[in-house]
């Protein structure tokens, strides 16, 4: 193991993670009211209907996809009959059209935000930044699910038995920095290019994700006082009689 492996399959990830982790305790606890998605929805509606769904519908699959083919061992789905075969089929099948639409509601969301003059004009450096290193990360997805699975262009790799042993041990202390050096280079820069947006999110409309109102499940109900009767609709209850007052100037 040299150093250079060291620094960029052990030092990164985890300088990474900190500034996850701690930027995001800094954005909420210094940033509460900038803690938004600052939506533009009120500006333009028509391509943000199809843009959003495809974008976020999108990203949230190949988010699960990860989750998969990251942190289940294949040990476990050889377990429970799923072949190796079948795996990739899915992975394939499935992590592609995710992809797709994920880029395809990206684009459109870059290009609601240049060619709508207000969106263009909310639209931060950070915004851009964002965009410009979550599409990178996108395509290198696609084109590793493409070349290694599809094509073939990585030979006979298995991400599973080299990039997913390397993501688990970070987590679980058990480091292999060796099998991300002899992985493909495009594996390599998705890695990089990844956790590089984990240090990233905290400072940007990404936060918005933990914000999703769970608590709203659990709130004490809201307790509303019925509409009071329209005057003269019904008798008064006694005591609630109607008077009378004398006009001004009126004599007693």
């Amino acid at each position: 193991m040299t150093t250079k492996d060291l620094l960029l399959w052990v030092v990164v990830p985890y300088v990474c993670l900190a500034v996850f982790v701690l930027g995001h305790v800094w954005r909420y606890r210094y940033d509460k009211f900038g803690w938004t998605t600052r939506s533009s929805q009120l500006y333009e509606s028509r391509l943000l209907r199809w843009a959003s769904p495809l974008f976020h519908f999108g990203i949230l699959f190949v988010f699960l996809g990860h989750v998969m083919g990251l942190g289940v061992p294949e040990s476990w789905t050889s377990a429970v009959g799923i072949s190796e075969t079948a795996y990739h089929v899915m992975a394939v099948g499935i992590g592609g059209i995710a992809g797709v639409c994920t880029l395809v509601g990206m684009v459109l969301l870059i290009y609601r935000r240049r060619t709508v003059g207000p969106v263009f004009s909310a639209t931060t450096k950070m915004d851009k930044l964002m965009y410009a290193w979550l599409a990178a990360v996108v395509l290198l997805g696609l084109w590793n699910t493409a070349a290694g699975s599809a094509l073939k262009l990585g030979g006979d790799y298995d991400y599973r038995l080299g990039v997913s042993v390397w993501f688990r041990g970070i987590f679980y202390g058990h480091l292999h920095p060796e099998l991300m050096a002899h992985a493909p280079i495009g594996f390599q820069l998705h890695g990089l290019l990844a956790f590089g947006l984990f240090a990233l999110w905290p400072f940007t409309r990404l936060v918005h994700v933990f914000s999703a109102p769970v608590w709203y499940l659990w709130r004490p109900y809201v307790v509303y006082r019925s509409r009071s009767p329209r005057l003269g609709a019904e008798p008064p209850r006694r005591g609630w009689e109607r008077v009378e007052r004398p006009a001004s100037g009126a004599r007693r």
